[in-house]
């Protein structure tokens, strides 16, 4: 029997992740059924469930590896910037850009519905928030943020913006006037 290289089992992976991922925003958790997995993927539930333990496992992995890509770009970048970026795909229409959207509001359910999921994702979506933290510390001892408020209330604007931002795009509403508006939610927070 041939052996597969880790990079081929690292590729698969990356194939099943991502077909998955439109899967779950086409039809949320509980419609994304293992049939359905298997057509969007193109694969055997067996050639799935190889990588990942079951359907929840698999959708979590989708969720972290979100989350861990935005915790990178917001570590490096700001959330601002993540935000920018999310417009600038929606505009563009990338396909991966509505499942990603769909993902969000799909941890946004379940962290409101499932208890015992809402408790697992608290320690991921901390990440994120840390990151900004973090980012938004770094830019006010560079003199960049402004220092009348508290860097956790700016986190929470800022997070709150990005709710807001996702939602809107998620829902299909138009982008309009949005890069203008992350223009003053950026404002908001700079130094003056």
């Amino acid at each position: 029997m041939p052996r597969v290289s880790q990079d081929q089992l690292d590729a698969r992976r990356h194939e099943i992740l991502s077909a998955s991922r439109t899967c779950f925003a086409r039809f949320g958790y509980n419609g994304a059924t293992v049939h359905r997995l298997e057509e969007a993927t193109g694969m055997s539930r067996g050639a799935i469930f190889h990588h990942f333990r079951d359907k929840e496992h698999l959708f979590l992995a989708v969720a972290e590896d979100d989350a861990a890509t935005m915790a990178e770009t917001v570590a490096r970048n700001g959330l601002v910037q993540v935000m920018r970026d999310l417009l600038e795909r929606a505009g563009n229409s990338e396909g991966d850009t509505a499942g990603w959207l769909g993902t969000q509001l799909e941890v946004a359910h379940r962290r409101r519905t499932d208890p015992a999921f809402a408790k697992r994702w608290a320690q991921r979506s901390a990440a994120i928030a840390d990151a900004t933290r973090e980012r938004l510390q770094r830019q006010r001892e560079a003199g960049v943020l402004r220092e009348d408020v508290p860097v956790e209330v700016l986190t929470q604007f800022l997070e709150l913006a990005y709710d807001g931002l996702v939602l809107h795009l998620a829902t299909g509403r138009p982008a309009g006037e949005l890069a203008a508006v992350l223009g003053v939610v950026e404002e908001a927070v700079r130094r003056h």
